[in-house]
């Protein structure tokens, strides 16, 4: 029997696979074609609302981003004829492709951030892992079945659970890790994202459950890595959102570091 010592949960966006070329440019040309082309949202504009930690969810985003520009005309919201449905339609054509069986889409050019083997390591290490993410199953299940070949990885996703900062999905998440691996302590939680909602959301989880230990650990999506201010600008802004600890790449986050980080909370 293993003796687990610690869960990590992941996000995947932004973690597990770079959606600065997909989902970040399904957004940009929502905003655009629904601006008339006049309005088309750069990553830095993207990461400015996302760290109002409310908008995890990409169409909810994409809609943000379009009243705003029409609120800037000096429009009131109640006057721009955006109809929702068809703004997910619009960005699912983008980001899937046009075919809802054969995906063709920007999804299929995601950079993946992580390998294989870094989760089995973790595992070897006693460490249980799964996931929790504002994607639909189905495309969260693209990278983490199709693409990393894993086997019935836990998984809460759109579907499943409110959208983040609410807690209850990574709960979920927790529980069905639990359940399959026949946990019966309390171990310390770890969850890991890109975003100020990812840290807000270990933030609220810890409120709900004051009895465990709680880690919010950040990761830098790449397209924040190329220029030295805005590193260290999107570092600042997940540790003030409550990261313990910001890295570069998922991967730094090894089962050496995670005891390093438990053990330093402990004293």
């Amino acid at each position: 029997m293993v003796n687990w010592s610690a869960i990590v949960v992941f996000d995947i966006d932004g973690v597990v696979r770079d959606v600065s070329g997909s989902y970040r440019r399904a957004i940009a040309d929502t905003v655009e074609y629904f601006t008339s082309g006049i309005y088309r949202p750069d990553q830095g504009e993207i990461d400015q609302l996302k760290s109002e930690g409310l908008w995890n969810n990409d169409w909810d985003a994409s809609q943000e981003l379009i009243y705003r520009y029409f609120e800037g005309q000096g429009q009131g919201r109640e006057q721009v004829p955006l109809d929702y449905n068809t703004l997910v339609d619009f960005f699912n054509a983008r980001y899937r492709g046009s075919d809802p069986k054969n995906w063709m889409g920007y999804i299929c050019n995601e950079p993946l951030l992580l390998k294989p083997n870094y989760l089995e390591d973790l595992t070897s290490a006693g460490i249980l892992w799964g996931f929790f993410s504002g994607a639909t199953r189905d495309e969260a299940n693209y990278a983490l079945i199709r693409r990393l070949s894993l086997q019935t990885p836990v998984l809460i996703a759109m579907e499943d659970a409110p959208g983040k900062p609410d807690p209850t999905g990574l709960l979920a998440a927790i529980e069905q890790l639990e359940e399959r691996y026949h946990v019966e302590v309390e171990l310390p939680i770890i969850y890991v994202g890109d975003t100020v909602a990812d840290m807000y959301t270990v933030e609220k989880a810890k409120t709900l459950h004051p009895e465990r230990i709680w880690l919010g650990v950040g990761i830098l999506p790449p397209h924040v890595q190329e220029i030295a201010e805005r590193f260290e600008a999107y570092s600042q802004t997940l540790k003030t959102a409550g990261a313990i600890k910001v890295f570069s790449n998922v991967q730094q986050l090894t089962a050496r570091e995670i005891e390093q980080l438990l053990g330093e909370l402990r004293g």
